[in-house]
């Protein structure tokens, strides 16, 4: 069985990485796994707070269940992702009981979210998850400066966003983060941004991202942990394989999944067989795209003369 702390690291050593594919509707679970055994690849299957609450991943044990009927040891992790301290509407959550809830649960990794915060704040939230990670045996991730997409109001246009380094972590920050908090991965901020969930922008195509490939070298240089590439969906594929090159060992893919779903949903008079379909027909392209097919034999060779 694999660990997954363990995976993250060999995956950095590499110079791979290990997709981390969001399931906002029960029945994604299923495909998305199968795609993965059928590559032989490793991923993580993960849920955030905002699918169970605004979409129809009903709750982090919903998926849990769901995801322990198809799970394979030797292909995928179970991993809770954004709980947010303050959420995307600006409201406080209460979030350590649903990360004790996850470890409950069978979770095998977890993320906290307290990026809406001062470094001080972000600091002391993160430390207190990070315990309760620990206590369990598993890794905790963390972020630090500000991925766009998920907040309410207006909109900014992303070349905006971009040329100002708008949110983008602060490489001496991030030092003093990693070492105060004891944070195991840390997601960054370089460009990337989160696909839109409202109800009339659920179709729209992603602004093409680009990353700031140096600031994530620098990033990696000054903290010397794994670091974490969220809004995944939509960047150019040159960026994302740099970008695996500078540091990035876990990157999470949401939007291009998520609309597969939904779209053969929509044109298939709510067929799920037909949704599940282009779902698993999405994750091979993105498995494909990411260079991750067959990546589960490198990373985890057979000892010599044990058979495959």
């Amino acid at each position: 069985m694999m660990d997954a702390k363990d995976a993250v690291i060999r995956a950095r050593r590499y110079g791979a990485v290990i997709p981390a594919y969001n399931i906002p509707y029960l029945p994604m679970v299923e495909p998305i796994i199968q795609a993965v055994i059928d590559e032989d690849s490793i991923a993580m299957i993960q849920v955030a707070r905002l699918e169970w609450k605004k979409l129809g991943s009903q709750s982090l044990e919903a998926v849990a269940l769901e995801y322990y009927k198809y799970a394979d040891p030797h292909h995928t992790l179970l991993h809770l992702d954004h709980i947010p301290v303050i959420d995307e509407d600006l409201l406080e959550v209460d979030y350590l009981p649903i990360l004790r809830s996850a470890a409950e649960s069978g979770y095998q990794s977890m993320m906290v979210d307290a990026s809406r915060l001062g470094i001080d704040g972000n600091i002391a939230a993160t430390l207190a998850a990070v315990d309760i990670a620990h206590e369990a045996g598993i890794p905790c991730e963390a972020e630090l400066g500000a991925v766009m997409g998920h907040e309410s109001g207006p909109e900014i246009p992303y070349d905006e966003i971009f040329a100002a380094k708008r949110g983008f972590t602060d490489p001496d920050e991030a030092v003093r983060f990693v070492r105060e908090s004891g944070c195991d991965w840390l997601s960054v901020a370089a460009g990337s941004i989160h696909g839109a969930v409202a109800e009339h922008l659920k179709f729209r195509k992603k602004p093409e991202a680009r990353l700031d490939i140096e600031h994530i070298r620098n990033l990696y240089d000054a903290v010397g942990i794994p670091l974490v590439l969220h809004g995944g969906s939509g960047i150019r594929p040159e960026y994302i394989r740099r970008a695996i090159g500078a540091g990035i060992a876990k990157i999470n893919v949401a939007t291009e999944i998520r609309q597969a779903y939904l779209r053969a949903i929509e044109n298939n008079q709510k067929d799920i067989p037909a949704a599940q379909e282009a779902v698993y027909g999405s994750v091979r392209e993105v498995i494909e795209l990411l260079g991750v097919n067959g990546i589960r034999s490198v990373l985890y060779p057979k000892p010599a003369g044990e058979e495959a």
